[in-house]
């Protein structure tokens, strides 16, 4: 079984952290993160709303460091998503190649 780590680059802080599959689906470039394999409770929404043509309406979510700064705009979560793919359904997603991301396969 393969798991995966999603550190923050700039302190090593575990963002998210379990099994490559059900538990973290990887899908177009992106991680999509159940919430029981999410180590930190710092993403919080910021309510821009986007829209994807399939996968339909999601939101914005900044990080917030423990030095009060914050990413903005490092992850999403579709609010109202497609039906017919329940991988995505009310999941934390990170994009793999993100600068501020260093994701690890072991």
């Amino acid at each position: 079984m393969t798991n995966i780590r999603v550190r923050l680059a700039s302190n090593g802080e575990i963002l998210a952290e379990g099994p490559l599959g059900w538990g973290i689906t990887p899908f177009e470039g992106n991680l999509y993160i159940r919430k029981k394999h999410m180590r930190t409770d710092k993403f919080r929404v910021n309510y821009v709303p986007g829209l994807c043509p399939y996968k339909f309406l999601y939101v914005w979510m900044n990080l917030h460091l423990n030095d009060g700064a914050k990413i903005r705009n490092l992850a999403w979560m579709y609010w109202l998503p497609n039906p017919l793919l329940p991988f995505i359904w009310f999941r934390v997603a990170l994009p793999r190649a993100h600068p501020d991301l260093e994701i690890e396969e072991y």
